[in-house]
Parts: C-alpha cells; structure tokens; sequence
C-alpha cells in the first residue's frame, strides 16, 4: 500500500528526525537522492545540460546540493535564482557548495531574459521553486521560466511540483507539469488525489530517514500486492451461503443490458450465489448469460441497487423491481448504489453504504441533499464544480449519507464517512470509458460486500481491479464492458498466486 501523508505529519516527522542527526543531514541525503535520480535519467546523455529552479526554501537548497554533485559527476550545470533578493535569498550553504563545484548561477531578476534562454537550452530541469510550505500556484516571473522549458526536456519537481496544493485539495493554480517527482521520505497527498496526480508525473520516493510508520496517512493506494491480502478467498468449510449471496436489482426495459454486466461481473467476481430481480427483458438476458444466477427476491447478504434502474417507470413489473429496490435501502443490509438507484437516496443510512456517482451524478445528489426541499434550479452543483474540488464533494456526500463515496473518474477516490484516510486509484487506462464499466464495477464491489468486506475496503479494491483488468483486457486499445467483466477471474486469480507467491 502507498501511504501518504499531511504536510503537518511530515513537518514533526522530519523535526524528530533531524533531532537525532547532524545539522543538514537530511537535506544531505535529500540532495544525494535527487542527484542519483537525475544521474540515471541522463546516463545516455554525457553532455545534456542540467538547470536547476531555485527558490528560497528548502526545496531550494535540496536543488542546489544536487546541481553541484550533477556538476561534479560531469553535468554542464546551472541553476537560475528566483527569490527578488537573489543570492541572499536562498539556501546560503548549498548555494556555495554549487558554485564550488563549477555550477554557473544566474539570477531570473538581474537579466530575466537571459534566465529564460538558460532555461530553454536546458535537457534536464530540476524544479526546486516552492516545496510543501509555499502557497498554491506560480508567481509571474516563475511561470515565465517554467513557460520556457523545451517541450524535450525532462522535468523532475523536487518533492512536489511547484504550484499544486500539497494537500491536493485544490487544482485551480498554475503549477509545473513534472515527468517525474522525487519525493523525500513519504508521498504527500497532491502526488495521489486528481488535484496533482497529473501534474506529479512519475513518482519517486527517497528514503531519507524519516519514520512515518506509525503515522495515520491521509491518502492511501491500494497496489497489486494488497489484493492477496484484503480479497475474500474461501475455506473448505465454505458452502455458496456462507461465501455471500448478493442481490442485484438492476436494468429495465430500457437499459436492460446492465443488468447482464453487473451480474456477470459479480458471479466472474467470486460471490457464492446472485439473487437478480428485474423486468422480463433483463431477466430473459439474465438467465442466458449467467445461468447460475438465481432468478427473483430472496435472503441475501448484500445489494446492487441502480445499474440501468429507471425508476420513473410505470409498468407493473418495472414498479415491483423498484419496490425491491426501496426495500432493500431501508433494510439494514450493505448496499452499493449507481446510476438509476442514486434517484433513490433520500439521507442518511445506518447500514454500511457504498455510491458510486461520476462528477454529474455527485453534483446532482449533493445538490439535492444539501436542499432536499429546493426546485431543480434552486441549488446546481454541476460536474464542473465537483471536478474542481473533487476531494471535498465525496467528503460533503459522505458526510449527509453516512456512507462511502466513490467518485469515477481518471484518478478515483474512495471516501468514507468519519475518520479513514482517503484511498485514491487509478488503475484502468483510459479506454475504460466507455458503456457499460460502471455497471461492472457495481457488481464487484457488491459481491465484495456480500462476503464482508468493509464499503471502505470494497470500494477500493473493486476499483482496483477493475481498473487492473480494463488495463490487461485493452491491451493498448480499445475495450467493451462485458470484456472486462469476464476478465474480472482471471485477473483475480493472478493477483492471488503473485500474493502467495511473494517472498515473507
């Protein structure tokens, strides 16, 4: 699991630390590790000129440390001042030990010109502007340099890209587009949540003696070698009962196909029994696709509520699957709700909840949840808003459900309501936008809750295997739904034996 922490953890992580080592030791170490970095992605190119961004703070002093030991391996080496004061405004040691090691310095307010044209010649380009204590976005004469990087150059941001939100809350800055980030001692949250993925590019970490073991994270990432230990594998004294029974209200004479993905997904899944309740036509596709599923209401241990559900339907049969469908709301049972069954929500639920909403359908339900009393043009909160501040409108929902919030999208984030640490994945290619995939999403996670799972748990795993096997199914192209829930058994199956297979 990658863990990552808040800028507050990670300043009394680093303040025990240095309590216990020389003065600079850590910025030693940081430097060594950055250089190392830089060296590897440059081991073809003897001549490539390394420059280096340098603001006031620590950052700053990390970059100039590492510029100098990239001079003295051999670099061409410059690093570019940006603090008004100039040399009086960075880092006063390591700015020395670069100019000792041959480094050239220039200084962006004497001649912001000529620090411009340094910057365009440059191969390598260390980003060392602002770090985790500098405010969100670019100053003018710092986007003036980032604006003038060749679009060949590697960029590498010291710790975190200058400009973004360390906390990865917000993404409405400017801020450097890395290729890669070389983090200190732990991932911050910009590296893992939509708000600075992107502009984080690779990520690697260094480890520089900080001990963050014991610390709560704030964003966590499931890998592949979390699945050996979270997905429910059965015993021998299992019987289809006790590996969960899932119910799946799903489809309609509209959308009928949904309901043959999410429970093809479910069964693929390894849920011990499907219950699946629907109108004819889904049903009749039901029964050929998934043969072993078991047709009508029953007792089961968990829901699918919504996958192709419309609920304004007024159909006899169509009324009686939606009454199902409120039934199974008002029960005490775990439920996974998306699409049509969202329409359903109407508060908060005491029983473990997970939603799966994309941006639009987030904003629509926040919407009606903060004004449930308001007219459709009372109070709009559109996909925009909700893509702009992702993280804090899966907290909002969460919060008036009681529930898990996951939020779709490039980057997807599992948010619980109370005190858990976010989970953020993204693991699918972008192919697997497309019809159909919430559907299957949907049934995983529902046969994950059916066998106990926390919403927490379940949410983030189904992600990341869906998004795993989206990944292996497209093989570079495109992909279709029902590919991907027959795809879900094998991956889980290799996921596994990687998990018993692993050395410890």
């Amino acid at each position: 699991m990658i863990r990552a922490h808040s800028v507050e953890a990670v300043r009394a992580a680093e303040a025990a630390a240095m309590a216990l080592l020389p003065d600079g030791e850590l910025m030693s170490r940081a430097a060594q590790g950055l250089a190392q970095v830089a060296a590897a992605r440059l081991e073809d190119s003897d001549e490539a000129t390394v420059v280096g961004l340098v603001g006031a703070g620590d950052n700053g002093g990390d970059t100039l440390y590492a510029v100098g030991l990239l001079s003295e391996a051999g670099f061409p080496c410059a690093v570019v001042l940006l603090p008004p004061s100039g040399r009086e405004g960075v880092h006063a040691d390591g700015l020395a030990a670069a100019e000792s090691a041959g480094v050239m310095v220039h200084v962006a307010a004497d001649d912001p010109a000529a620090a411009v044209a340094v910057v365009a010649e440059a191969d390598l380009v260390l980003d060392g502007i602002v770090g985790i204590g500098g405010r969100p976005g670019l100053r003018p004469e710092a986007a003036a340099l980032v604006d003038a990087v060749d679009d060949d150059a590697w960029v590498i941001a010291v710790d975190v890209a200058s400009g973004l939100d360390p906390e990865g809350e917000s993404d409405d800055h400017d801020a450097v587009w890395a290729d890669e980030t070389v983090t200190f001692g732990t991932p911050k949250p910009a590296h893992l949540l939509p708000a600075g993925e992107a502009a984080t590019g690779r990520l690697t970490v260094i480890d520089i003696g900080v001990d963050v073991t014991d610390v709560p994270a704030a964003v966590e990432r499931l890998t592949w070698d979390d699945v050996a230990a979270l997905w429910p594998v059965p015993s021998r004294g299992d019987d289809k009962y006790s590996r969960g029974v899932l119910g799946v209200v799903a489809g309609g004479e509209s959308y009928s196909g949904a309901a043959v993905l999410s429970v093809t997904a479910a069964v693929e899944a390894g849920v011990g029994m499907v219950r699946y309740v629907g109108t004819p036509t889904p049903t009749g596709l039901v029964r050929a696709a998934v043969p072993e599923a078991v047709m009508g209401d029953g007792r089961v241990q968990a829901w699918v509520i919504g996958p192709g559900l419309d609920v304004t339907a007024t159909g006899p049969e169509a009324q009686a699957q939606v009454a199902v469908a409120r039934a199974a709301l008002a029960s005490d049972l775990p439920v996974v709700i998306d699409a049509g069954g969202l329409d359903l929500i109407e508060g908060w639920r005491d029983a473990p909840t997970v939603v799966t909403p994309h941006a639009g359908e987030l904003g629509r339900l926040l919407a009606r949840m903060v004004r449930p009393d308001a007219g459709p043009d009372e109070v709009e909160i559109s996909a925009a808003d909700v893509t702009a501040d992702p993280l804090r409108s899966a907290r909002d929902l969460a919060g008036l459900i009681g529930g898990t919030v996951l939020l779709k999208g490039a980057t997807t984030l599992v948010v619980s309501h109370g005190d858990v640490p976010v989970r953020s994945q993204a693991d699918a290619p972008p192919w697997l936008a497309t019809a159909g995939a919430g559907d299957v999403l949907s049934g995983v996670i529902g046969a994950l809750l059916a066998t106990g799972l926390s919403p927490h748990d379940a949410a983030s795993l189904g992600a990341l295997v869906h998004g795993v096997t989206a990944d292996r199914v497209s093989g570079g192209g495109p992909l279709r739904a029902l590919a991907v829930a027959h795809g879900i058994r094998p991956t889980v199956r290799d996921l596994l034996a990687r998990g018993r297979s692993a050395p410890g």
